[in-house]
């Protein structure tokens, strides 16, 4: 029987400690009821009941896990973003293919530049490959 109320007291010595440590790391917006020190002390003055206490009225039980988002390609609104992004994309390869097209038939090239001509009779010397710039008259 000695054995038995030794197991007791010890359990209840580890239920105490126990009590004690989570009260102390507890969050303060997850006690209920009074301050954390006050139910230390309700726990070491009323040593199970006060533990007792602690478990069911003082501690707010933690927030329900919050669930973890899906997968990118799982999520739908994921998908119909992608989905618009590529519609702008084609859109705009179609519209500069379409201007490249008006450029083309209009026979305005965008490295198409106008030179003046330089007066004539000036000599406009070559820049050394042989060839004279556009425009420049010729040497015969």
């Amino acid at each position: 029987m000695v054995r038995l109320w030794i197991g007791l007291a010890v359990a209840a010595v580890v239920f105490i400690v126990y009590s004690v440590v989570d009260c102390a790391t507890m969050p303060r917006d997850r006690v209920r009821g009074i301050s954390k020190t006050s139910w230390i002390i309700a726990i070491l003055l009323l040593p199970v009941i006060g533990g007792v206490l602690w478990w069911i009225i003082g501690r707010v039980r933690a927030p329900k896990a919050v669930p973890r988002g899906s997968a990118p390609d799982d999520d739908p609104d994921f998908l119909k973003k992608l989905d618009a992004d590529r519609a702008q994309t084609k859109r705009i390869r179609d519209l500069e293919d379409e201007l490249n097209r008006f450029d083309d038939e209009s026979g305005d090239s965008p490295d198409a530049t106008t030179h003046d001509d330089p007066t004539p009779g000036s000599d406009t010397p070559d820049d050394g490959s042989g060839r004279r710039p556009p425009g420049a008259p010729s040497a015969s």
